[in-house]
């Protein structure tokens, strides 16, 4: 008898159309989200709650999401893609879901390298495990189009001020947690200020940024502190390990522990950056769209949001307030050019710069092991950052599946040292003066 063999699949056969998205489908199917920036994902997940998406942030950090992502990310590929897939298949696996009823979703910005390329292999990793399931990409680049979320304007509108939001209450959090009587007390009000604004995104009063952003001032200035002085340390880098608790093992709470005050730009940075840079395009190599326009009036008007708040904690003098942006700017122009910008280009030596010159001297330049892009607008540009401000501490950290956490705080623990020793020479200096 004529023995038969069923050749072995080993790569993903991508000959089959990917599975459909329908808008029937958001009344029976949940969606997964890998989570970035766990308190503006939260208000993210209501706002497409109420538009009736069944939305999960995926919070799954163990070390199987990372072997996970090694089973279908290459490990010399992006960091952040291999964290990124590894939660959506653990997350797949752990029976919590029904698989039949489950897509994943990602946002993608269009840049030149993981930006562009996350679809093609989430779609590989849910072939070679549950092809059933739907990969959605959210983006303004023209990618993936018709395979995701199609969000209104008014959708579009809301998250644009829940990113306000979200960083406001970061900020403001960061700046009272070092130095609170009371443990826990920065935790509880973080609680109330999310609870509070998804609450005036349901009752329509969202648009009332500088009421709504008041709340927050007073509610994180009802917190008693402590009278002592912390090294500021700032989290710049690529977008995903410089926010994402899994990507950066949990940075800020370590910075925290160590008794660095920790300082983390906003969100709302990387999304003007991402439409300055489509204005940059016309300017720098005269490539324009029908969309150039739109990116204009979309940057003006978040611009003109970003100065409003800006305007306001500054007259109430209680915290420190986010950088404008075309500061930002004018900081890329002495250190980069803007026309610099695969990966998070001239953004990096621009937020290190603006960093120190507002007195966060000390700095974590957090990024994938092997981004090129990143490692030459981070690395490339330390030099330069220390001839202009002589006493910027800064440590580039790269994140990968084989780093060891252990190595990676090791690291830090040699720049707040650093950081220590220059904070109490400020303060002798200080008393000799006096």
């Amino acid at each position: 008898m004529k023995e038969t063999t069923q050749p072995i699949k080993t790569v993903a056969d991508f000959s089959d159309p990917r599975p459909a998205f329908t808008d029937e489908m958001r009344k029976t199917y949940t969606i997964l989200i890998p989570n970035m920036l766990p308190w503006h994902f939260e208000i993210f997940r209501e706002l497409l709650l109420d538009e009736g998406y069944h939305v999960e942030i995926l919070m799954n950090e163990s070390r199987e999401v990372i072997d996970e992502g090694l089973k279908h990310v290459h490990n010399d590929a992006c960091y952040p893609a291999l964290c990124v897939i590894g939660q959506y298949i653990n997350a797949l696996k752990s029976g919590k879901y029904d698989v039949d009823h489950t897509a994943v979703l990602i946002t993608q910005s269009g840049g030149g390298c993981r930006a562009s390329n996350y679809i093609p292999l989430i779609l590989k990793a849910l072939k070679a495990e549950f092809p059933q399931v739907p990969g959605l990409s959210r983006n303004f680049a023209g990618l993936e189009k018709g395979s995701g979320i199609q969000p209104s304007l008014k959708l579009l509108l809301k998250l644009a001020h829940a990113i306000f939001y979200g960083d406001a209450i970061m900020s403001y959090y960061n700046q009272v947690k070092p130095y609170e009587k009371e443990a826990g007390a920065a935790d509880e009000a973080r609680k109330e200020c999310v609870a509070y604004i998804v609450e005036r995104f349901r009752k329509g009063g969202y648009l009332a940024l500088t009421k709504n952003n008041a709340y927050l001032i007073e509610r994180f200035k009802r917190i008693e502190k402590r009278e002592i002085v912390k090294p500021k340390v700032g989290i710049v880098g690529e977008i995903y390990v410089k926010y994402s608790p899994l990507g950066n093992n949990r940075l800020e709470e370590f910075l925290l522990s160590e008794g660095a005050e920790p300082v983390v730009p906003a969100l709302m940075d990387f999304v003007l950056y991402c439409a300055v840079n489509v204005l940059n395009d016309a300017t720098y190599y005269d490539m324009r769209s029908a969309s150039t326009p739109i990116f204009r009036i979309a940057y003006r008007y978040l611009l003109s949001k970003q100065r409003q708040i800006i305007k306001q904690v500054r007259k109430d003098g209680t915290f420190e307030p986010p950088h404008d942006f075309e500061h930002l700017r004018r900081f890329a122009d002495i250190v980069i050019s803007q026309g610099v910008k695969m990966g998070e280009g001239w953004l990096i030596p621009a937020e290190m710069a603006a960093l120190a010159e507002s007195g966060t001297e000390n700095i974590v330049c957090a990024q994938p092991f092997g981004c090129l892009p990143n490692h030459i607008v981070g690395k490339g540009t330390i030099r330069t950052l220390k001839n202009m401000y002589e006493r910027e501490n800064i440590v580039a950290v790269d994140y990968d599946p084989s780093a060891t956490k252990v190595n990676q705080e090791n690291r830090i623990k040699l720049m707040l040292a650093t950081a220590r020793e220059n904070l109490s020479q400020t303060k002798n200096q200080t008393k000799k003066e006096k």
